[in-house]
C-alpha cells in the first residue's frame, strides 16, 4: 500500500506539473519552477544588470571624472560594494528559494525591507518603460530618410539652426543707451554676436517627441504617439512574462545578446570616421587626471553607478536568483556577472565617444561641448551624431533598437520581482495563475503611467528617478547587511552558502567577512551622505510641491520597514528576533 501510494502521490505532481506551464518536469521545485538551464540564468541575470546606464552614464561618467583615472575608484567600489551585495542577494534568494519579500522568513522582523524592494521595483517599473517607450518611439522615426531630426524641419521654430551653438557672426553693433547688445563674452565684442540657437535635434525631442511643457506645474494632455508606445512596450514584456521563466528565459537569448552586437557595430564604424580618435582620448584620457581621485564627488560617482548599474537592493537579483536549483554555484555566477557588467560599461564608452568625437569634429568643437549623459545623450546628442553618417536611419534605427533591448531585459527582471512575490504571498491563491498575476500587472503599470507621457511627463520621470532609486535603496541595502550578517549571523549564513557551492577556506571568507560587516556598511553611510541633489530638468526647476511628492514616495517606500517589524513583534509568540524557517525547510 505504501508503494501504491508514493506512486499515486508521484502521478498527482506529474500531472500537476503538466499543467502548470511555468513547472518543468525536471525542476526541483515542484511549486515555483526553475530555470530550464543554467544559460537562460545567467544571460537574465546579465540583461537585468546590463542596462540603460551602462551606455548613457558611464561614459560621459569617465570622461567628467579623469579619464582612465576613474577606473580606479569604480574597481574599488566594485570590489567593496558591488559584489558583496550582489553574492549576498543572490546567495539569500537560491538558499531560501522566495522572492525579495518571503526570503525574510528567516527574520520575520526585517521583512519590510523586502517589502520596501518591491515599491521601489513597481515605482521605477512605472517611469523606466516611459524611456522604453522613447527608445520605441525614435526606433520608429528613424525609418525615414532623411532622418526627421537631421535639419530645422517644418515642426521648429525660429531658434533652430544647424549652426553650432555659441558661434559667432560679424554684424554692426546695436547701441542702446550706452549698451551693446548681443555681445558674448568668449567672443571679441565689437561688431560680434552670438546666436543663442538649439540644434535639430533638441528641438525634436522638445517639441515633437516629448511635447515638453514648461514645468511640473503644467501637465498638458497626453501625447499619444508616447502612450500607444507605452502600451507596446506593455505588452512586449506581458508577452515575454507570459509564462513567466520559461518563455522570458527564452526571449533573453536576443535581448541580453543583441546590445553586444550593435555595440561592437558601432565601435568599428566608429573608430573609422574622422575625429573618432579625438572622441577615445577624451574618454580614456590621453593623460589621466589622478588629481581627480581627491575629489569626493569622483567616488560618489563612482559608488552611484556601481549601485544602479548592478541593480542591487531592488530585489530583482533575489527574485531571479530564486528559481536556481539548490546546488548552483551561485558564488561563481555573481562574479561573472559583476565582471560582465562593468567590463559592458567600459566597452560601450568606446563606441559612444568615437561617434561623438566624429560630430565634434563635423561642428569643429571640442568633445566636451557634446558629451552629455542620460537622456541629453541618448535622444539629442547621438541622434545628432547619427545623422551625420552615411546610411543614418541604419545606424539609427541599429543605436535605438539597442536601447529598446537593453531596457526590456532589465524591466523584465523588475516585473518579476513583483509577480514573484505575489506568488510567494499567495501560493494557493495564484497557483497556476502565473500569466494573470504578470498580464495584469503591466496592464496596472501601464495605466500608472500615463501622466508620464503627459506634456509634462519628462518631469515626473525625472522626479521618479531621482527620489525612488535614491535613500530607499541605501536604506534597503544596509538592512539588509545588518539584518542577514548580526541578527540572522554571519557565520551562519556563510554556512548556508557552504551548503550550496562546498566548503571553502577562512581565507576564502576573510574577504567576504570583512565587506559584509564592515567595508560595504561604511561605504553605504558615507554615500548616503552624498547623494541627494534638488531635483531638475536642464534649467527648469521643480515646485516645492514636487520636492514634496518626491519625499512622501520615499517615505512611502520606507514606512513598511518599521510598520512590518512593529506588527511582527506584536502577533509574535515568543521572542520576535528568533531566527526563522526558509522556504527549502518549508518544502521540506
Amino acid at each position: 500500500n505504501g508503494e501504491l501510494n508514493c506512486i499515486a502521490y508521484f502521478s498527482d505532481d506529474h500531472e500537476k506539473q503538466q499543467q502548470d506551464s511555468y513547472v518543468g518536469s525536471n525542476d526541483e521545485n515542484i511549486d515555483r519552477g526553475n530555470w530550464t538551464n543554467k544559460r537562460e540564468y545567467m544571460l537574465s541575470m546579465i540583461g537585468y544588470a546590463v542596462g540603460l546606464g551602462n551606455v548613457w552614464r558611464f561614459p560621459y561618467l569617465a570622461y567628467k571624472n579623469g579619464g582612465g583615472a576613474f577606473l580606479i575608484p569604480y574597481v574599488i567600489m566594485l570590489a567593496v560594494a558591488g559584489i558583496p551585495l550582489f553574492f549576498l542577494e543572490s546567495s539569500f534568494g537560491q538558499f531560501c528559494s522566495q522572492g525579495p519579500v518571503n526570503v525574510w522568513r528567516a527574520l520575520p522582523i526585517f521583512q519590510g525591507v523586502g517589502v520596501a524592494m518591491v515599491l521601489v521595483s513597481t515605482l521605477v517599473g512605472i517611469y523606466y518603460n516611459v524611456i522604453i517607450a522613447y527608445s520605441l518611439y525614435y526606433m520608429f522615426a528613424s525609418f525615414q530618410s532623411p532622418l526627421p531630426w537631421s535639419d530645422c524641419f517644418y515642426w521648429s521654430n525660429s531658434n533652430c539652426s544647424l549652426t553650432p551653438r555659441g558661434t559667432c557672426f560679424i554684424i554692426e553693433p546695436v547701441i542702446v543707451a550706452n549698451m551693446t547688445l548681443w555681445e558674448n563674452e568668449t567672443c571679441p565684442k565689437e561688431n560680434i554676436i552670438s546666436i543663442p540657437v538649439q540644434s535639430p535635434s533638441e528641438q525634436y525631442w522638445d517639441l515633437v517627441a516629448l511635447q515638453r511643457s514648461s514645468g511640473l506645474d503644467e501637465t498638458g494632455p497626453v501625447v499619444w504617439h508616447l502612450a500607444l508606445c507605452l502600451l507596446l512596450g506593455w505588452l512586449l514584456i506581458a508577452a515575454a512574462l507570459y509564462k513567466g521563466i520559461k518563455s522570458s528565459g527564452k526571449v533573453v537569448y536576443f535581448t541580453a545578446t543583441f546590445p553586444y552586437v550593435v555595440l561592437l557595430i558601432l565601435l568599428i564604424r566608429g573608430v573609422t570616421l574622422e575625429g573618432a580618435r579625438d572622441g577615445i582620448e577624451f574618454y580614456i584620457g590621453s593623460q589621466s587626471n589622478l588629481t581627480k581621485l581627491s575629489e569626493a564627488e569622483v567616488w560618489r560617482d563612482a559608488a552611484t553607478q556601481i549601485f544602479y548599474s548592478l541593480s542591487v537592493a531592488w530585489g530583482g537579483v533575489t527574485a531571479l536568483s530564486s528559481y536556481n536549483k539548490f546546488h548552483n554555484n551561485v558564488f561563481k555566477d555573481a562574479l561573472t556577472v559583476c565582471l560582465t557588467n562593468c567590463g559592458t560599461s567600459v566597452f560601450a564608452g568606446f563606441a559612444i565617444f568615437s561617434i561623438l568625437g566624429h560630430m565634434a569634429h563635423v561642428y569643429g568643437k571640442p568633445v566636451s561641448e557634446v558629451a552629455q549623459a542620460g537622456f541629453g545623450l541618448a535622444f539629442i546628442a547621438y541622434p545628432d551624431a547619427l545623422s551625420k553618417l552615411p546610411i543614418s536611419p541604419l545606424w539609427s534605427i541599429l543605436f535605438f533598437f539597442m536601447l529598446l533591448t537593453l531596457g526590456l531585459d532589465s524591466q523584465f527582471a523588475g516585473i518579476e520581482v513583483i509577480s514573484t512575490c505575489l506568488q510567494d504571498a499567495f501560493p494557493e491563491r495564484f497557483k497556476s495563475k502565473r500569466s494573470i498575476i504578470s498580464v495584469g500587472t503591466c496592464a496596472i503599470l501601464f495605466l500608472l503611467g500615463l501622466p508620464c507621457v503627459t506634456q509634462a511627463g519628462i518631469y515626473w520621470v525625472t522626479l521618479m528617478d531621482q527620489f525612488c532609486a535614491g535613500f530607499v535603496l541605501l536604506i534597503a541595502a544596509l538592512l539588509e547587511l545588518v539584518g542577514v550578517f548580526y541578527f540572522y549571523g554571519g557565520n551562519r549564513f556563510i554556512k548556508d552558502i557552504e551548503m550550496m557551492i562546498g566548503t571553502r577556506s577562512s581565507l576564502f571568507w576573510l574577504w567576504w567577512r570583512a565587506c559584509w560587516f564592515f567595508i560595504t556598511p561604511a561605504v553605504i553611510l558615507v554615500w548616503s551622505l552624498l547623494t541627494f541633489r534638488p531635483p531638475s530638468y536642464g534649467t527648469v526647476q521643480y515646485p516645492a510641491w514636487g520636492v514634496a511628492l518626491g519625499w512622501c514616495m520615499i517615505a512611502f517606500c520606507l514606512i513598511w520597514i518599521p510598520l512590518v517589524a512593529i506588527w511582527k513583534i506584536l502577533c509574535a509568540q515568543g521572542n520576535p528576533w528568533q531566527v526563522g524557517v526558509s522556504g527549502r525547510d518549508v518544502d521540506a
